[in-house]
């Protein structure tokens, strides 16, 4: 393990310190405190920033011995890998960062020249480069002057840099070259894009797709940006057409650690994003190219759920047992395949560097994929029978397209209709699309104003929820109105049709944490959309879910409601309970209210695991001899699961997000790897938080408690987006659970519990208690709550009223 093999370095050469000490060593002290400051710059573990202020620490050591006068080696290695920290340093102004590093490699210079050391020159002259580009282009100081030495310093490195010698250096100076160009501000703009393609296009002849397909993708994505920035719209649809595909056939080829996982990750999305946005703007004048933009925005998320998903165990889902190891086994040997070309690739380049200096005709055989290219062949066959019995297995092996049709085909009727966000990088603009039976509506898109202020405004609600939540709390009603306007949501629905009485909202990023379904519309829009309503009563304060009679509920995405669509669940008689599983939640007052019991009483059967037996051991059953995982027996039946416990989103780790249960967390890695919901139509998660996703991330997956329930087989969840009242919890469960006895879709019944809990009055509450399934301890003792909120504020006050009480819930799935 990378990370591990880094921290023993650390102690051994911590340990070498202790007796290479500078007044009896002062050379080899100095030498191990440059060894420490490389191994911190590379650091996995620890804080990125921190670590790098130690590097910077150990270099300046160093230096106090390896002088230029007497170690000039030393002392211009040391700078240079000072200037590479501080390059990447975190704490300070960027600015001043960047031109310490320039300092440091400049100093260089006066050791390793053109002459005596070509090689160390053109790698110091192209970083000096690359910091003279980031200088001009990423912190706009003295752009024009500074893009001008970036541009001088890659031409000076590929002056000693020969292609047929070192090809791929050469290919990285070119690529470089190339983006110094195509950021120019002298001279005529098309033309410095013209010189930008031609780097890009020889970059290419040595990063081929067969060789290098990493590498080949990032060059395209150079070539593609270049091209929509002139104009040239067609050419960078072809481009990153093709740089998309190539990613698309990579799947799980990103091997090299959770950090570059991430990194390379991200990279990728950026071409999805390139793709839209030429999209977008090739529809203002040919429309069908609206529909591509909203399938390469699928296209986007599924393949970043494939991603994520690459190296874990596979799912076993609904597949027989022969298949799945069939299938367990070819993956395996892919993972395996894959990391041997990693390093051949790796090695690959090492040689060139090492070998072809002495010996320019040496020819170095390049990485052959011919062998995972037929492992991935016969794991595609098997796959295509897989998919035939379980539909969610197939969407998290391979990316799977969606075409617009079929997501019209998605829609019941012609009075549903698909509002999906889509949020390009900073700086860029975010847009909506609207999918009715007629097509994809006029796209509404932001200005990058509109995406500034909406960035601002969803650090400004994290920062207050995760800090001062009474403030938060009470702000949020003010929060989410400003939300409206700056989503322009009065805009949106206006291109919705008025006979649309039912509305699938898709969300996109950090968009997934708000809850859209209760932001504020105009008494006028909620009119546009009640017209025909009978004994028509003016709303007091509309939102979105009051605009929508069948219903305003979610999903991750196009592609998954597809699949949920095509699964069947008439059946709800058998409730599967988790209750209360830890001691906060019981010893003292049972925090469920009474909502499990009353929940219990509404089912045929029913199997409850409580307090102290609610435990993941009990879920998942783990053989160590046989090393093989089963799940309840119990769970197969079970057509309803409620889980009342505590739920958490792990930021760093996604998949270890989970539900606190008696002794262990049953993690999204476990719910989608282990759990078979074969016969669930509905998971309710009453925790706190249980509808998160990764905010801090720019790829496109929806990884989430709710999205992972969805795919173990659940065709519907309701989970929850903030830390909820347990009393206006309770109530919204139970009255949810009353609804559902008398309709069969989801989001209806939960959109009626949440405009009661909203609507109703203190006497309201009381009048119903006694009519409730709720046991007479219960009913006694939230009467006995009610008429204290009556003595302070009155009978008619609606207790429930703020958003906060009553929006935290969101359907997710199928709806019915």
């Amino acid at each position: 393990d990378q990370a591990e093999n880094l921290e023993q370095a650390i102690e051994y050469l911590k340990a070498a310190l202790q007796v290479r000490t500078r007044k009896d060593f002062s050379y080899e002290w100095a030498s191990t405190q440059k060894n420490l400051a490389a191994i911190y710059e590379q650091r996995i573990l620890g804080k990125r920033e921190e670590n790098l202020e130690l590097s910077i620490d150990c270099c300046e050591k160093a230096l106090q011995v390896f002088t230029y006068e007497n170690y000039p080696v030393d002392w211009a290695t040391t700078q240079i890998n000072l200037g590479n920290t501080y390059r990447h340093r975190i704490y300070g102004v960027p600015v001043e960062n960047l031109e310490k590093a320039v300092a440091h490699c400049e100093n260089t210079l006066q050791v390793f020249t053109r002459d005596n050391n070509p090689q160390k020159w053109a790698g110091i002259q192209f970083s000096l480069g690359t910091l003279y580009k980031n200088l001009g282009e990423f912190c706009k100081r003295n752009p024009e002057q500074n893009l001008e030495k970036a541009i001088e310093c890659y031409q000076n490195a590929l002056s000693v840099t020969e292609r047929e010698v070192f090809p791929f250096q050469w290919a990285e100076y070119k690529n470089s070259l190339g983006n110094a160009y195509r950021h120019r501000v002298q001279g005529d703009k098309r033309e410095n894009y013209r010189k930008a393609i031609a780097c890009f296009q020889e970059a290419k002849e040595v990063h081929t797709r067969q060789a290098f397909p990493k590498d080949y993708v990032k060059t395209l994505g150079n070539i593609g940006n270049a091209h929509q920035k002139v104009g040239q719209l067609g050419e960078a649809y072809k481009t990153f057409k093709e740089a998309i595909e190539t990613v698309e056939s990579l799947r799980g080829e990103i091997t090299s650690g959770n950090e570059a996982k991430r990194k390379l990750a991200e990279e990728w999305n950026k071409l999805y994003q390139w793709m839209v946005k030429v999209c977008l703007e090739l529809g203002t004048t040919e429309p069908e190219y609206y529909a591509k933009a909203l399938e390469y925005v699928e296209r986007s998320k599924a393949r970043n759920l494939v991603e994520l998903l690459a190296n874990r165990e596979l799912p076993k889902g609904k597949i027989p047992e022969t298949l799945w190891a069939e299938l367990q086994q070819l993956h395996r040997a892919i993972s395996a395949e894959q990391r041997i070309l990693e390093d051949a690739e790796r090695l690959t380049r090492i040689e060139h560097d090492l070998f072809r200096v002495a010996n320019p005709h040496l020819e170095i055989s390049l990485p052959d994929r011919t062998k995972l290219n037929q492992l991935q062949q016969q794991y595609d066959e098997r796959l295509a029978s897989a998919r035939h019995i379980d539909l969610n297995f197939s969407l998290t092996q391979q990316v799977e397209r969606i075409s617009c049709q079929e997501i019209q085909e998605l829609l019941p009727d012609d009075k549903t209709a698909i509002i999906e966000w889509y949020i390009l990088d900073s700086g860029q603009m975010f847009c909506t699309f609207i999918i009715t039976h007629q097509g994809v509506q006029p796209i509404w898109k932001s200005t990058s104003k509109h995406l500034e202020e909406l960035e601002k405004w969803r650090v400004e609600y994290l920062t207050t929820y995760q800090e001062r939540k009474y403030q938060w709390s009470s702000d949020l009603a003010a929060r989410l109105k400003r939300l409206a306007e700056i989503l322009h949501i009065e805009e949106i629905l206006a291109r919705v049709p008025k006979t649309c009485n039912q509305v699938i909202l898709i969300p996109h990023r950090f968009l997934h944490l708000f809850p859209l379904h209760a932001l504020p519309v105009s008494l006028e829009t909620w009119l546009r959309y009640n017209q025909e309503t009978e004994c028509l009563e003016p709303a007091t304060n509309p939102c979105l879910l009051d605009c929508f009679r069948e219903g305003a509920r979610y999903a991750p995405s196009c592609q998954l409601l597809q699949r949920l669509q095509q699964e069947q669940r008439p059946e709800f008689q058998y409730l599967f309970g988790i209750q209360n599983p830890t001691p906060d939640l019981y010893e003292d007052y049972e925090w469920d209210l009474g909502a499990v019991g009353a929940i219990k009483k509404q089912f045929a059967d029913s199997y409850i695991l409580k307090q102290a037996d609610a435990k993941k051991s009990e879920i998942l059953r783990f053989d160590e001899n046989a090393k093989t995982v089963t799940q309840h027996e119990e769970l197969l039946k079970a057509h309803c699961l409620f889980f009342f416990c505590h739920g958490y989103f792990a930021l760093v780790a996604p998949l270890d997000s989970g539900l606190q249960l008696a002794d262990k967390c049953l993690t999204l890695g476990d719910i989608i790897t282990h759990l078979n919901l074969k016969n669930c139509r509905l998971v309710t998660l009453s925790a706190c938080e249980t509808g998160l996703t990764d905010f801090t991330n720019i790829s496109d997956e929806y990884l989430s408690l709710p999205y992972g329930f969805l795919l173990a087989g659940s065709t519907n969840v309701v989970s929850s987006l903030w830390t909820v009242s347990a009393t206006a919890t309770a109530l919204l469960m139970a009255k949810f659970y009353e609804e559902l006895q008398q309709q069969t879709n989801i989001a209806i019944a939960l959109n009626t519990a949440q405009c009661w809990l909203r609507d109703t009055t203190v006497q309201g509450f009381q009048d119903w208690l006694s009519q409730s399934k709720l046991s007479r301890i219960w009913q006694r003792e939230l009467g006995k709550y009610f008429n204290q909120i009556e003595k302070k504020q009155g009978a008619t006050t609606k207790p429930f009223e703020s958003p906060y009480y009553w929006a935290a819930f969101c359907a997710i799935g199928k709806g019915v």
